[in-house]
């Protein structure tokens, strides 16, 4: 499951493609210098894909939408959508043609009995898979003789449609430009390159920050449970306001790690050490699993033996790149 994401003026600043191109200024919903209703089609109706074609829908989009379980597009056809039998039925009504289905192999078996009818449109991939899937996918949309983006959804499907939710894409530049409207009904869009596989490397790396922000949580939701402290849901509205003061620190975090100058960090490796190594062992002491802070834990002791406690928390980014070296 992808996390979502708050848009706010901080927001990364990924790649911006060259928009003064065909179809750039175009009107909502409009085809390319024609004034009619741009034709979409979604692939895929579980609760990511009908919210989507749900957000076409509103937006004044001709959207036709498939399912392998056909009865999943009735509620869209009641409002307006177009039931396709098949999907090669579907993929010919689109000019765009999304797919959020689960995985890549999912795209690939749906994309495969349509082929023939692929050329010339713009295919975009919201499975979830890996960079070397979505680079696979890529290149067999490409010998089909359409443009392929691969995307990564951060977001849930309440929040489609949402300043809340924004969408990671990467492939091909120009069918980015040409369908950013379009592309922007579903979430804001951030290009991040021409490389099919850097949506989902991207991806999971905010993946990574969210899950371990997730972790710590429910790590110490369990230990106040131990210790007889504040029930999760009373502590949830503290735990928030830590993580929104966490999130604000990130930018210094960023620029210390960027620049490999630690000196003048305001929370140090040393004090953290102590910090972490309370945290376990009180974990410990209560019976709580502590197996999520013990790599930290290591990390921190690692690098206060190599003489760098007085440095900031940051400095541990040199330990973890350094493994990425060597393997």
């Amino acid at each position: 499951m992808r996390e979502p994401g708050n848009q706010h003026d901080g927001r990364e600043r990924e790649r911006e493609p060259n928009r003064e191109r065909e179809g750039e200024g175009q009107g909502q919903g409009e085809r390319e210098g024609q004034g009619e209703p741009e034709r979409v089609t979604v692939l895929g109706l579980g609760l990511m894909g009908t919210a989507i074609a749900e957000a076409f829908l509103a937006a004044g989009y001709r959207t036709t939408v498939w399912n392998r379980t056909a009865a999943k597009a009735d509620a869209l056809v009641v409002q307006g959508a177009v039931g396709a039998a098949t999907a090669g039925e579907a993929i010919e009504a689109g000019d765009l043609v999304v797919v959020p289905l689960l995985d890549a192999a999912a795209v690939r078996e749906a994309l495969t009995t349509a082929a023939a009818v692929l050329s010339g449109r713009t295919v975009v991939s919201l499975a979830n898979g890996s960079p070397e899937e979505a680079r696979e996918v890529a290149a067999w949309v490409a010998a089909q003789g359409a443009r392929h983006l691969d995307g990564a959804m951060m977001a849930l499907p309440q929040s489609v449609a949402t300043p809340d939710a924004f969408f990671l894409y990467s492939g091909a530049e120009e069918a980015f430009v040409r369908h950013r409207a379009a592309l922007e009904v579903m979430a804001t869009a951030h290009y991040l390159g021409a490389d099919a596989g850097l949506a989902e490397i991207h991806s999971l790396a905010l993946l990574g920050t969210g899950y371990a922000a997730l972790t710590g949580f429910l790590h110490a939701a369990a230990l106040l449970d131990a210790v007889g402290g504040l029930a999760p849901e009373a502590f949830a509205p503290l735990a928030a306001g830590w993580l929104r003061g966490m999130a604000d620190f990130l930018p210094e975090v960023a620029e210390e790690a960027a620049s490999g100058s630690y000196a003048n960090g305001v929370s140090t490796v040393d004090l953290n050490q102590v910090a972490v190594g309370h945290l376990v062992r009180l974990g410990r002491t209560h019976g709580v699993d502590s197996a999520v802070h013990e790599p930290l834990k290591a990390l921190l002791e690692g690098r206060a033996a190599e003489g760098k406690g007085a440095e900031s928390f940051s400095s541990v980014f040199e330990l973890l790149r350094a493994g990425a070296r060597r393997t």
